[in-house]
C-alpha cells in the first residue's frame, strides 16, 4: 500500500519562551528531541493514551516546535478509517490524537527525521499549495486550544474554509507573522500554508 496522509490545516506553535512549551521546564528524557535539530518529530503521550506529534523548528538547543493539529485526509483514506472507523469523513484527523490515531503515530516515531523521503513519516511540500490556500483559505490566527499557561497568546494557525470543522467558532484576531526561520526547508511560507503530512505504509494491520 502506498502512503497516507494529506495537507496540513491547523496547526500551533510552541516558542522557546512559552510557558506551555514542553521545552521550557528545560531539557528531559521526554523533550529531549525538541532540543535537537530543527526536522525531525517530537511525539508525546497526553493522558495516558492518546499521542500528538510535532515538528521541531529551531536549531539545536533550541526548543520550539509546531503542534499538527489537524490534516485534511487527502490519500490513504482505507487505511486510515481501518486505523481509526469513524463514520464521517471530517472526524478522521480533525485533532492532534485523532490524526495520530488514524495514521497509527505513536511514541516509536519520536525523533523521526521529517525531512527523509524515505522516513516512516514525513513532511513536504505541497506542490499545489497555492491552489490548495485559495480554496480553502485565508489562513487566521487564534488563541491555541485546551492549555491553561500562556492561553491568549495567537500562536494557532488554521484554515477558515477547512470543510473539516464544521460549527466550530473561530475568533479572528491580529494576524501574526511567523518568521520563516521559525520553520524548516518551505521556503517563504509557513508549516501550516505549504505542507503535506503523512505516513508511509507497508502492511495494513488486520
Amino acid at each position: 500500500m502506498g502512503p497516507a496522509g494529506g495537507p496540513i490545516v491547523e496547526t500551533e506553535a510552541y516558542l522557546i519562551d512559552d510557558p506551555a512549551c514542553h521545552g521550557a521546564p528545560g531539557l528531559t528524557p521526554r523533550n529531549r528531541v525538541m532540543f535537537g535539530p530543527p526536522g525531525h518529530g517530537y511525539v508525546y503521550l497526553i493522558y495516558g493514551y492518546h499521542f500528538c506529534v510535532n515538528a521541531v523548528c529551531r536549531p539545536a538547543g533550541v526548543a520550539e516546535a509546531v503542534l499538527v493539529r489537524a490534516i485534511e485526509p487527502a490519500f490513504g483514506e482505507e487505511f486510515m478509517r481501518h486505523q481509526r472507523p469513524v463514520s464521517k469523513l471530517h472526524d478522521l484527523t480533525n485533532g492532534p490524537a485523532k490524526l495520530c490515531e488514524a495514521l497509527h503515530i505513536d511514541r516509536g516515531l519520536d525523533g523521526i527525521d521529517l525531512s527523509d523521503p524515505k522516513a516512516a513519516l514525513w513532511l513536504a511540500e505541497n506542490p499545489n499549495a497555492v491552489n490548495f490556500r485559495k480554496r480553502r483559505g485565508p489562513i487566521i490566527t487564534t488563541t491555541r486550544i485546551g492549555i491553561t499557561r500562556a492561553a491568549s497568546l495567537p500562536l494557532r494557525f488554521t484554515s477558515t474554509a477547512a470543510s473539516m470543522f464544521p460549527g466550530k467558532i473561530i475568533k479572528v484576531l491580529k494576524p501574526l507573522i511567523v518568521r520563516t526561520k521559525r520553520f524548516f526547508g518551505f521556503g517563504n511560507s509557513d508549516l501550516f500554508r505549504s505542507s503535506i503530512f503523512g505516513i508511509r505504509i507497508s502492511v495494513v494491520p488486520i
